[in-house]
C-alpha cells in the first residue's frame, strides 16, 4: 500500500469518525475541500535549530496566501502561544495549527467584548464563546488557557496530524468561512519558525 492511499485511508476513517461524531468537546464535523483547494509546496526559510519545513507544513499550503504585519503585542500573543504549546507537550505543527487560527479568528489581538460587532459572545485570540463552553470570559482572554483550550480540542481530532491546517482547524473552531484558515498558513509557518526556540 503506497503513503497516498494509506493518508487517504487514515483520512476516510477519521471523517467517518467526525461523522458519527465519536469526537467530544467542542469540535464538530469536518467540512470536505473542494479539488481547487489542492495543495501547493511553499519554502519557508529556517535557520539553526529552528523546526523545518517539512515539520511546520507537511502537506503544503493550499491556495493563495495572507500575510500582516505585527506589532509588539500581536508578536507577544505568538510567543504565548508556543509557550503554551510547548507546556501541552505538543509540536511545532500544533504551534502552526494555533496560530493560523489566532491569525484568522482575531489577528493575534486578544480580543475582548466588541458591542454590536461582536459573534456572539466571542472573545479572546481564538474568538471562543463561554455560552459554547470554552471557559469564561477572563479564562479565554488569557493567551495561556485560550491557546491550551484550543489545543485541548485540537488533540481530541483523531488524525489531525495528518490533514490540511484548515481542515484541522475548522474541526475545533466550527467557523461559518471554514476554507479561511488556509490563507495563513505561511504566516504561521514562518512565525513559528521565528520563534519556537527564541
Amino acid at each position: 500500500m503506497n503513503l497516498s492511499m494509506l493518508r487517504k485511508g487514515v483520512l476516510g476513517v477519521a471523517g467517518v469518525a467526525f461523522a458519527a461524531g465519536v469526537v467530544a468537546g467542542p469540535v464538530a464535523a469536518a467540512t470536505v475541500e473542494s479539488p481547487a483547494q489542492a495543495a501547493t509546496p511553499v519554502a519557508v526559510a529556517v535557520q539553526g535549530d529552528n523546526p523545518d519545513t517539512g515539520r511546520l507544513m507537511p502537506h503544503g499550503v493550499r491556495g493563495e496566501q495572507s500575510r500582516i504585519p505585527l506589532d509588539a503585542e500581536q508578536t507577544g500573543n505568538v510567543k504565548a502561544i508556543i509557550a503554551a504549546t510547548k507546556k501541552a507537550g505538543m509540536d511545532e505543527r500544533a504551534a502552526v495549527v494555533a496560530i493560523a487560527t489566532s491569525l484568522q479568528e482575531s489577528k493575534l489581538e486578544n480580543l475582548g467584548h466588541l458591542g454590536d460587532r461582536n459573534d456572539h459572545d466571542s472573545q479572546g485570540l481564538f474568538q471562543q464563546r463561554p455560552s459554547s463552553g470554552w471557559g469564561t470570559v477572563e479564562q479565554i482572554t488569557d493567551p495561556e488557557y485560550s491557546t491550551t483550550a484550543f489545543l485541548k480540542g485540537l488533540k481530541q481530532v483523531d488524525g489531525w496530524q495528518d490533514m490540511p491546517l484548515t481542515k484541522a482547524a475548522q474541526t475545533v473552531q466550527v467557523s461559518a468561512y471554514p476554507d479561511h484558515y488556509a490563507q495563513w498558513e505561511t504566516q504561521a509557518a514562518d512565525l513559528v519558525a521565528e520563534h519556537w526556540t527564541s
